[in-house]
């Protein structure tokens, strides 16, 4: 049976450029491949011929010899056809265009320079230190660079040596008949290095463990959850890499008298019934110190006062945000006799007058009387 044209195999151009034939042949691999198509003789047949032409056509020798004479030009080094298919060429093709796929890359090792990990810290702040910005110390365990091996993780005098599982390259290949697939080597882990004679005091990691004392400039207006990325801070890198980040992230504890809604701030006020009932002038505390609060008469518990601007400068700019003072009407306890006799009096004036002076207490009252008179009990 007549060859087929190596180009018309392949489906592309006579001038077709390498990237153009890895491309078509990547192509016809996939699809003809006999692990997906076990026992299919005509795909085994395709594939072998994709293959056959696109080991003529990568060759710039073998090319020009094909363009100017055919088949005829290259025959005699194919060895009867089937080139590379039980020829021994096979693994280099296929390690080429598939080489990306598997970690290769044409056998070439990777590059052994790797960068450090990025490390999180969580810095606990008081509220006014979120709100005000500081400068905070923190001590952070990581690895740097070992001093003594100078990160190599060779002792001193001596140096890593090529690895002699991968040769230096990094990728070792693993063949299963036909089908070739590179890996990293499981000796250097892909570095194309050894060290035979490990540093003391890495034991040939070419990093040891460190406690770093930092120096953190917190913004005003942090809150939990904001991060702070220290450039640079973070884990040494392998074989000569940058060095990771370090993200602190904030955390604020929780305060004794003001809980934080973004830029807002809520707390609670105490006033006694007297003071709800008759109204009056009290000291309510925010972060930059005391100010007056006025309590008209009749105030009852849940009411809100907002106090403009005594809140939280966002981190990232912007208006001030509001201090929200909410009234908790406080009940008293432990009277003395003469107490119980004043609010005994007190409450029967104020059930002679009724809705007049318990306006919410009628309506509730009378709501509970309509509640009953409906459900017939």
């Amino acid at each position: 049976m007549a060859k087929r044209d190596y180009y018309e195999v392949l489906g592309v151009e006579r001038g077709a450029s390498e990237a153009e034939l890895k491309k078509a042949y990547r192509r016809l691999a996939m699809k003809h491949h006999p692990d997906r198509n076990p026992d299919d003789k005509a795909a085994e047949d395709k594939f072998k011929e994709a293959n056959e032409a696109y080991e003529v056509l990568t060759d710039a020798q073998k090319r020009a010899a094909y363009d100017q004479y055919g088949h005829a030009g290259v025959d005699q080094g194919m060895g009867g056809g089937g080139a590379g298919f039980g020829g021994g060429n096979f693994s280099d093709i296929f390690g080429d265009v598939f080489g990306d796929i598997f970690g290769g890359g044409g056998g070439r090792g990777r590059s052994s320079a790797q960068r450090g990990s990025d490390l999180r810290y969580t810095l606990e702040l008081d509220l006014e230190e979120a709100v005000r910005g500081s400068e905070q110390k923190i001590r952070v365990p990581t690895l740097v660079g070992c001093k003594t091996c100078d990160g190599s993780g060779a002792k001193k005098g001596t140096s890593p040596v090529t690895c002699t599982t991968c040769g230096g390259h990094g990728q070792v290949r693993m063949q299963q008949g036909f089908f070739s697939v590179q890996q990293t080597c499981p000796r250097c882990h892909g570095t194309g290095k050894m060290i035979t004679d490990p540093c003391n005091d890495c034991h040939g990691h070419g990093r040891v463990e460190e406690q770093k004392t930092l120096s953190v400039k917190i913004p005003a207006g942090v809150d939990t959850g904001d991060r702070i990325r220290l450039a640079g801070e973070g884990e040494a890198g392998v074989n000569g890499g940058p060095s990771g980040d370090l993200y602190v992230v904030v955390s604020v504890r929780e305060h004794k008298l003001f809980q934080r809604d973004g830029k807002n701030l809520h707390c609670e006020v105490p006033i006694s019934f007297v003071d709800a009932a008759l109204g009056g002038e009290l000291e309510v505390p925010t972060l930059d110190g005391r100010v007056k609060l006025k309590i008209p008469e009749g105030a009852q518990t849940g009411k809100l006062f907002r106090l403009r601007g005594k809140g939280v400068v966002p981190v990232r700019g912007g208006a001030p945000g509001d201090l929200l003072c909410r009234v908790v009407v406080e009940t008293p306890v432990n009277l003395t006799k003469r107490q119980r006799e004043l609010l005994q009096e007190l409450r029967e004036t104020l059930q002679a007058e009724g809705a007049d002076q318990s306006p919410r207490a009628k309506s509730w009252f009378d709501g509970v009387k309509n509640f009953f008179e409906d459900m017939k009990f």
